[in-house]
């Protein structure tokens, strides 16, 4: 299929002015990070645009300077054993964040709480952020907080799979509770592009943000019980906007509605990290309904075109989007959270 070089070329421009304009304010800050100083200047630092948020790039710089490494440590040994964590641990800092901001609350286990609910009931990748929790601990006891964790060990597994790398802001705060019902607000697949962007709009993402975040699914894996509304409809139809190929592979592959069957989110480059997503939706062959409709509606196709002949465009935007995300309704006021000393409950006072 053939597109107009022109809408190309401007939306092209538009996502270079973005890029710039997101992350000019980061750039300061990763410099002023890289520059060798044993000595600590007591000097006041300039203002940076995460003031706003209160997060810091040296946050931890005096009372935990071995956190990335030790972070990035364990979730490289941890992916070289299962690369399938690392597609886990993306979803399970969006679980996190979407709901009620990056806090830990999907960390927490206990009866009642996000982790038991329905949406959670497949989420990965908690035994990893227990291990790293509990190797900080020793070193930097009651320092660092989960949310921190999960954000930075987010980046580096999406890095190991040929993802881009960005700065994590460090100062989050734990959530000391968590409640089931607040899950049911996680987009399942079945959403429209309007439910999507009221989402996202409500957590103060945007429309970029919505389709460029929706492409970690070039990585990961769903059931076949997410996909069945797609396969076969109560009135013997199926859903037209998939490819025949692709829809007779999915039907052989999930002939009943089952949690424990899976298919990759990406059907073409499921273990890299890569622009393919955004191939397959023009191919008609987006897994989940959500993922498809982003090439349907006008509000997002012009969006996911340019990510198709740009991939690059792609990568950048979406270290550019995980940044925002990360910083979703933070806590970080001295009234707000607490440092948890075990990620999987709150502290006892």
């Amino acid at each position: 299929m053939k597109y107009s070089t022109i809408p190309s070329l401007f939306l092209v421009s538009i996502f270079v002015v973005l890029i710039i304009s997101a992350s000019a304010g980061d750039e300061e800050d990763q410099q002023e990070y890289s520059k060798p100083d044993p000595t600590y200047s007591t000097m006041p630092e300039p203002r940076s645009p995460l003031d706003h948020y209160h997060l810091s790039f040296n946050y931890y710089r005096q009372t935990c300077p071995m956190l990335d490494e030790i972070i990035h440590k364990k979730v490289r040994e941890w992916v070289a054993k299962d690369r399938t964590l690392a597609a886990s641990l993306l979803r399970l800092h969006f679980h996190d964040c979407i709901v009620t901001g990056c806090d830990a609350s999907i960390l927490l286990n206990h009866e009642g709480s996000e982790r038991k609910a329905g949406p959670s009931k497949t989420l990965r990748g908690f035994q990893l952020i227990d291990d790293i929790k509990a190797e900080l601990e020793k070193l930097c006891p009651a320092t660092v907080s989960c949310a921190d964790i999960l954000t930075a060990a987010t980046r580096d597994a999406t890095v190991l799979l040929g993802g881009p790398y960005w700065m994590v802001p460090y100062g989050r705060k734990d959530s000391r509770t968590s409640i089931a019902k607040v899950a049911d607000s996680v987009p399942m697949g079945h959403e429209s592009v309007t439910s999507m962007l009221e989402l996202f709009q409500s957590l103060g993402l945007n429309v970029i943000d919505l389709v460029v975040l929706s492409g970690a699914h070039t990585i990961g894996r769903t059931s076949c019980g997410s996909i069945q509304h797609r396969l076969n409809h109560l009135n013997g139809t199926y859903d037209p906007a998939i490819d025949d190929k692709f829809l007779d592979f999915l039907q052989r592959k999930c002939k009943c509605e089952s949690e424990n069957e899976y298919v990759d989110l990406d059907a073409t480059t499921p273990k890299t990290f890569d622009g393919q997503y955004y191939a397959n939706l023009e191919k008609k062959m987006g897994l989940l309904y959500t993922d498809q409709m982003l090439y349907s509606d006008s509000r997002t196709r012009p969006i996911v075109n340019t990510f198709l002949q740009n991939p690059s465009i792609f990568k950048h935007q979406f270290s550019v989007s995980m940044v925002k995300l990360g910083n979703t309704q933070v806590l970080t006021g001295p009234n707000q959270g607490e440092i948890r000393t075990n990620c999987n409950f709150a502290n006892s006072y």
